[in-house]
């Protein structure tokens, strides 16, 4: 079997020094994550994300920057590894009717410190992300290119 990296996309969304995260039940506990998820088939990666923010938290999502791209290997399964990209962006409409992603708990906004006090990280990646973010990681969504043959 061809060993391939699980494409990823997260989102950094912040207000009044407070960020966005869902809390998700995986594997019977409850942890926190930035709005996430696996890139679709013949989705491009800005699509992917936007797709991910509006079915984890019901909101329409404008990405802003590109934050980091991210390789994390599974310590409890080394041949589950992820690619994760991690945008920058805003809220732009909630959709209130809309329901959340299945395993989604809730959405909840969370400094930075509360965050890091109540753990339950879904894994390093999260936090890695906010800091990142707040020492001014920001890149152009210009740096990614998308070359699908069926795509003007």
């Amino acid at each position: 079997m061809q060993w391939k990296p699980n494409t990823t996309v997260a989102a950094i969304i912040e207000k009044n020094n407070r960020f966005l995260f869902v809390e998700e039940e995986i594997e019977g506990k409850l942890v926190f994550n930035q709005p996430a998820g696996h890139l679709e088939k013949g989705e491009t990666i800005i699509e992917a994300v936007k797709r991910e923010v509006l079915e984890e938290t019901a909101f329409d999502f404008t990405p802003k920057s590109l934050i980091g791209v991210y390789l994390y290997t599974n310590p409890k399964n080394e041949d589950i590894t992820y690619l994760r990209f991690c945008f920058y962006g805003i809220c732009t409409k909630e959709q209130n009717q809309r329901k959340l992603d299945k395993g989604i708990v809730q959405t909840i906004w969370m400094s930075k410190e509360e965050i890091e006090r109540k753990g339950r990280m879904r894994s390093p990646m999260v936090l890695n992300c906010i800091d990142d973010y707040l020492t001014g990681n920001s890149y152009p969504l210009t740096l990614l290119n998308d070359f699908q043959h069926d795509r003007k």
